[in-house]
């Protein structure tokens, strides 16, 4: 998060300011008003994974307590909620008994259907609303609402039928990634569509070979971004219109997984406010209420390029735990419930590794590795089954700088597994 303060060394010698920002400042506490769910009530949320663990931790601080929704037993949120009800989320009833036993309902994430989120609206406000869900949750949706908006974003063709991904590779060209409009995360449902020699009856064959490993699903196909840099910027807005913004986290991948995050980068600096700004343009457009998290392209010409708007917190959040002054989960119980939005200032630069079930693979990591380590936090979700690509957990590393937080953090996974006994 680009929020530096004086006490933050980047890069060598180099400081900046402060750039965590807030657009409302009361001096004095705001009246109570309708929108304002006081500690003490029960908070719902859809989906029960580790984003919904760490809601319930954060929520649970603040002396609220906590009802979770899903059709998983045993999940990461339920273990630590004080309520679960475990039942599809097409079930009706379910849902409508759940909606009447909480004060607000919030989003784990964003597949979930826009039906469900409508049942629950009837009997508890939902935040983020259904209206956000069903533009963040279809890609084609997203692009044409950004496009709307004149914000920039990779170039893309819609794509229902195989004819039409003819038609979307001449006008896009290739290489492009063809997506599928719904249900995608961490690489799923999206393809690289590579070019072929000119001439070359491959062309054809590779865009259906293409096309058969989305599913022959709609999808969108996106121009190839020749990027330096992904990032991530973090919104949360309360009822009244109040806006905190946490960022820019920079962000590298492995295998369409996110490998590892950093704050605050000097190299960052240049789009840092740019970034901002378009996070709380999204935010305000959106009428959002709650949180959300916007995630960028920065090219090598140095442009911004919105990627995808996720109505929740975001794995590139997680070091806020450890690193921000309020976290990005007690933003999403701060906002959902009315409640004056919290300091983003940082209290050091930090590193975040995932944690994957590759790691299990040759048996359980060695925790006690990390645990000696004064400067190296371990957060693990619950989870029984490690498989490989599936997130089991992370590390959080403080540091003077986010270059050492980053290559401490990455040291101390390699020995969760060269430890082993």
């Amino acid at each position: 998060m680009l929020f530096i303060n004086s006490k933050l060394k980047l890069s060598g010698t180099t400081r900046f300011r402060s750039l965590m920002t807030h657009d409302a400042r009361p001096v004095s506490p705001p009246a109570i008003c309708p929108d304002v769910i006081l500690p003490g009530a029960t908070l719902g949320i859809l989906g029960s994974g580790q984003l919904g663990r760490m809601f319930a931790q954060a929520a649970a601080r603040l002396g609220y307590r906590v009802h979770v929704y899903s059709p998983n037993e045993d999940s990461p949120a339920g273990q630590v909620a004080n309520q679960q009800t475990v039942a599809a989320y097409s079930d009706i009833a379910a849902l409508t008994k759940f909606a009447q036993s909480v004060a607000v309902v919030t989003l784990e994430f964003e597949n979930i259907s826009t039906a469900a989120a409508d049942t629950v609206a009837q009997y508890a406000p939902v935040r983020p609303s259904g209206h956000v869900l069903h533009i963040a949750q279809n890609r084609l949706r997203e692009k044409r609402f950004l496009e709307d908006m004149g914000i920039d974003c990779a170039p893309f063709a819609d794509v229902t039928t195989r004819a039409q991904l003819a038609v979307a590779i001449n006008q896009i060209g290739l290489p492009a990634v063809l997506k599928t409009a719904d249900s995608g995360y961490d690489g799923k449902g999206q393809t690289v569509v590579h070019a072929s020699p000119k001439g070359d009856p491959k062309a054809v064959s590779a865009a259906d070979a293409a096309w058969d490993r989305i599913g022959r699903q709609p999808a969108i196909l996106e121009g190839w971004i020749d990027y330096q840099c992904e990032l991530s910027v973090l919104v949360a807005r309360s009822p009244s219109g109040e806006l905190a913004v946490h960022g820019p986290i920079a962000n590298d991948h492995e295998n369409h997984i996110l490998d590892i995050s950093t704050f605050p980068l000097a190299e960052l600096e240049s789009c840092a406010e740019a970034a901002l700004e378009i996070g709380r343009k999204i935010a305000t457009a959106l009428d959002l209420v709650g949180f959300a998290c916007v995630e960028f392209f920065l090219t090598k010409g140095g442009r911004l390029l919105v990627n995808e708007i996720a109505p929740r917190p975001h794995n590139s959040g997680h070091l806020t735990i450890d690193a921000s002054t309020t976290s990005q989960f007690e933003q999403q119980v701060r906002a959902i419930c009315g409640l004056p939005l919290g300091s983003t200032e940082p209290i050091s630069a930090a590193a975040m590794v995932n944690l994957l079930g590759d790691l299990w693979q040759t048996g359980e990591p060695c925790w006690r590795s990390v645990l000696a380590d004064p400067h190296v936090r371990l957060h693990l979700y619950g989870k029984a089954q490690p498989r490989p690509g599936r997130k089991m957990g992370h590390l959080t590393v403080l540091a003077d700088t986010a270059e050492d937080a980053a290559q401490r953090a990455q040291a101390a996974r390699r020995l969760l597994v060269s430890s082993k006994t």
